[in-house]
C-alpha cells in the first residue's frame, strides 16, 4: 500500500494545477472580443470592465478568509487532527485529504493537462462557426458529455468559456472519484474515507460556488447593479458572528407559537431532562400510553412541527396519550453525564409514567441515538426481571449494530476523536461543531447550495420549518459523545454481549424479546437502512421491519395527508436487507396509519380521558406548559 502522504502538498499542487488551466483558459475564451458575448445585456466594455472588478475584490475578500482559515485549519491537521470550525466549511474535506496515498494528484494533474489540450481543441471547434466568439448556436445540457445539476441554468452554456470550466471540472471531479475506486491497497475504511474526502473536496472546489467563474451570478450581479453581493455579504457576515450556516429565515418561527405547539404540560423535570404529557382530543384513549424518546443530539420538535406535520398531534389525535421527552442541551454542569446517564433517564420516564397512570407497562419510541440507547435499556430491564414494564418498542431509524452506519464513521479515528476532546473544554461539545459534520455528509444541499443562493446570489431565505429545527443545534456532554463514537461507532461492542455495562449490568441485545415495530429510511445517509436492519439479527422477541421512502428526517415525518412517498413491508425475519426488499409489497403514502394497526394488535384496550390522563387537570400539579424550557435552552 502506498505510504500516506503529508497533508496539503499533494492535493494543493494538483488543485493548483486544475485552477490554473482554467484560468488560463478563462482568459484566452475572455479576452479581446470574445467577451461581449457573455449574457450580460445593455453593458458597454467599460461598465462591464468595473463591475468585474468589483466582483474580483468581492471574491479575493473571501478568498483572503478562506486562505487564512486554510492555514490554522491545516497546522492543526498537521498534527493529527481535524479542523471542524462552522466557518471553515471547505477545510472540513480539505484536511481529510491527509489520508492521501502518494502519487494520486501528480497522476491526476498530468491527466488533466492532457484532457485540457483535448477539451480546448473541442470547444474551439464547437465554435468554429460564430463570429465574434459567440456560440452559432447554445447546446442543450443533453447534448454535453456531463450533466448536473448545478449547471442547469442555460448561462453555462451561452458561452464557450463556461462550458469548458464546467465540463472540465466534472470530468476531473469524476476521475478523481474513480480513482480512489480503483487505487490498490486500500483496506475497505480508508477507501471509504477517502472517497468521502475526494467527494468533500471536488463539491467545495465546483466553479458555481466562485462568483467569478459563475456566469449566473455575473448576471445577477448586472441586473441588480451589485445589491445581490450587498445582501449577500450580510447574510455572510451574519452566519459567521452566529458561527453557523444559516438555512432558513431566522425570524419565522417561534416555539409554543407555530412549532411545537400541541398543547400539553411538562409533568416531569430532572437536570437531564423534561417529561411533556400532551392533552388528549378524544373521549377514549388507548390504556397503554406512549413514551417517545427523540435523539438529544436534536430538539425533540422535529416530532411536532407545524400542525399539519407533527407525528404527535397525529398520535395523540389516534386515541394516544402520549408523553415526550424533552432533553435539556448540554452544558458545564453536565460536564460527568455518560451513556449511563441516559439509561437511566429513560428507566426513570418509563417509571414515572407508570406511576403517573397506574398502568403496569408502556409503549415506547426511540429515535436515532435515542433508539440506540432504547435498545440497551430494554437489554438492562431484561436482565433484571423488569422486561414486561415495556409493552412495545418503535425504532426510527436507530442503529445498534455499526459495522455499516455510513459515512458518518468517516468522522471516527483518534485524530478526530482527540480534536472532539479539544473542541470541549468546559466538557460539553457546541453542537455548531455536529451540525457542521451532518452538514458535510450532504455538502452539496446543505453548504454549497446556499453558499450559491443565499450569498452570491443574495437571496432571502424561505420559511421552512424543517430547515428551521435542523439548524436549531443542542449541545452535547464530552464524554457521553467521545463514548458513544469510540465504543459503538469504531469498537461495535454494543452487539457484544455483555461487552458494555450501564447503571451496573450488562447489556445483552439478545434478551430482548420485547415486540419490537423497526422503521428505516431507504435513502437514510446517516443511519443507512442496511444497518439500521442489523437489529432484526440480535433481537429474539416479535419483530417487524418497514422500509419507508427517503431518508433520516423525511422518511419519518411523512404524515398521511401530505401523499408522499412510499414504504415497503414484507418478510422481518429474512435472511438479508436485499433479501426483505426483494419480496417486500410497496405501498403508497405514509407509514403512519401501519405502524398505529401494528400498535393497536399489541394492545386494544380504552379507558375514558379523564383524570391525570388530562395533564394539569383540577388536582394535577405540573410545572409548565408545552414545550418547556429546556427545548427553548441554548
Amino acid at each position: 500500500m502506498a505510504q500516506d502522504t503529508d497533508l496539503m502538498a499533494a492535493a494543493g499542487e494538483g488543485l493548483k494545477g486544475f485552477f490554473d488551466m482554467q484560468n488560463e483558459a478563462m482568459r484566452e475564451m475572455l479576452s479581446g472580443k470574445g467577451f461581449e458575448s457573455l449574457p450580460m445585456k445593455g453593458m458597454d466594455a467599460g461598465d462591464l470592465a468595473e463591475w468585474s472588478a468589483t466582483a474580483t475584490q468581492l471574491q479575493q475578500l473571501w478568498l483572503d478568509f478562506a486562505s487564512h482559515q486554510a492555514h490554522g485549519a491545516a497546522e492543526k491537521a498537521a498534527k493529527g487532527s481535524l479542523m471542524l470550525d462552522p466557518a471553515q466549511w471547505m477545510m472540513i474535506s480539505q484536511s481529510m485529504l491527509g489520508q492521501m496515498p502518494k502519487g494520486m494528484f501528480e497522476a491526476s494533474a498530468k491527466m488533466a493537462q492532457d484532457q485540457m489540450q483535448l477539451w480546448s481543441g473541442m470547444m474551439q471547434s464547437f465554435a468554429s462557426g460564430a463570429s465574434g466568439g459567440k456560440m452559432a448556436e447554445v447546446p442543450q445540457a443533453a447534448d454535453l458529455p456531463r450533466n448536473d445539476r448545478r449547471f442547469a441554468d442555460p448561462a453555462w452554456r451561452e458561452h464557450p468559456a463556461f462550458i469548458l470550466l464546467h465540463q472540465t471540472y466534472l470530468m476531473l471531479a469524476d476521475y478523481f472519484r474513480s480513482s480512489v475506486r480503483q487505487m490498490e491497497g486500500l483496506d475497505r475504511v480508508k477507501r471509504q474515507q477517502l472517497e468521502f474526502a475526494v467527494s468533500a473536496l471536488a463539491e467545495a472546489m465546483s466553479p458555481d460556488n466562485f462568483i467569478a467563474l459563475n456566469p449566473v451570478v455575473m448576471k445577477r450581479t448586472i441586473e441588480t447593479k451589485g445589491a445581490n453581493l450587498v445582501r449577500g455579504m450580510q447574510h455572510l457576515v451574519n452566519d459567521m458572528k452566529r458561527g453557523q450556516l444559516t438555512h432558513t429565515d431566522p425570524d419565522a418561527f417561534r416555539l409554543g407559537e407555530n412549532l411545537a405547539a400541541t398543547p400539553g404540560k411538562v409533568v416531569h423535570e430532572t437536570p437531564i431532562f423534561q417529561l411533556i404529557q400532551y392533552s388528549p382530543s378524544t373521549e377514549d384513549v388507548l390504556e397503554v400510553p406512549l413514551i417517545i424518546f427523540p435523539p438529544w443530539i436534536n430538539r425533540f420538535y422535529i416530532l411536532d412541527l407545524t400542525p399539519k406535520k407533527s407525528f404527535i398531534k397525529w398520535a395523540v389525535d389516534q386515541g394516544l396519550t402520549v408523553f415526550v421527552v424533552s432533553w435539556k442541551s448540554a452544558d458545564e454542569n453536565m460536564a460527568d453525564v455518560v451513556w449511563d446517564d441516559y439509561i437511566r433517564a429513560q428507566m426513570q420516564a418509563i417509571d414515572h409514567v407508570r406511576d403517573r397512570l397506574e398502568v403496569p407497562a408502556v409503549h415506547t419510541i426511540g429515535y436515532c441515538v435515542a433508539g440506540t440507547t432504547l435498545a440497551a435499556t430494554l437489554a438492562i430491564l431484561s436482565r433484571r426481571g423488569e422486561a414486561d414494564k415495556v409493552k412495545s418498542a418503535t425504532f426510527f431509524t436507530a442503529q445498534v449494530d455499526f459495522e455499516k452506519s455510513g459515512d458518518l464513521k468517516n468522522f471516527i479515528d483518534d485524530g478526530q476523536m482527540e480534536m472532539i476532546g479539544q473542541l470541549s473544554p468546559h466538557g460539553y461539545l457546541d453542537g455548531r461543531y455536529l451540525a457542521a459534520a451532518f452538514n458535510a455528509l450532504r455538502g452539496r444541499d446543505l453548504i454549497w447550495n446556499y453558499v450559491v443562493n443565499n450569498y452570491m446570489m443574495g437571496e432571502d431565505y424561505p420559511a421552512f420549518d424543517l430547515l428551521h429545527w435542523n439548524g436549531d443545534v443542542t449541545n452535547l456532554p464530552s464524554k457521553w459523545h467521545n463514548a458513544y463514537l469510540r465504543d459503538l461507532y469504531r469498537d461495535n461492542k454494543l452487539v457484544v454481549p455483555d461487552a458494555l455495562e450501564a447503571d451496573g449490568t450488562p447489556i445483552d441485545l439478545t434478551k430482548v424479546s420485547t415486540p419490537s415495530f423497526v422503521q428505516a429510511g431507504r435513502e437514510d445517509h446517516i443511519a443507512p437502512a442496511e444497518s439500521v436492519w442489523r437489529i432484526t439479527r440480535h433481537f429474539t422477541g416479535p419483530m417487524e421491519f418497514l422500509l419507508a421512502g427517503s431518508g433520516h428526517i423525511a422518511g419519518v415525518v411523512n404524515p398521511p395527508a401530505a401523499g408522499k412517498y412510499q414504504y415497503w413491508v414484507g418478510d422481518s425475519h429474512a435472511p438479508s436487507l436485499k433479501a426483505f426488499v426483494e419480496s417486500a409489497v410497496e405501498h403508497p403514502g405514509s407509514w403512519w396509519p401501519h405502524w398505529i394497526e401494528w400498535l393497536h394488535r399489541q394492545s386494544d384496550l380504552r379507558v375514558p380521558a379523564t383524570g391525570k390522563r388530562v395533564p394539569g387537570a383540577a388536582g394535577d400539579p405540573v410545572i409548565e406548559d408545552a414545550p418547556g424550557r429546556y427545548v427553548k435552552t441554548r
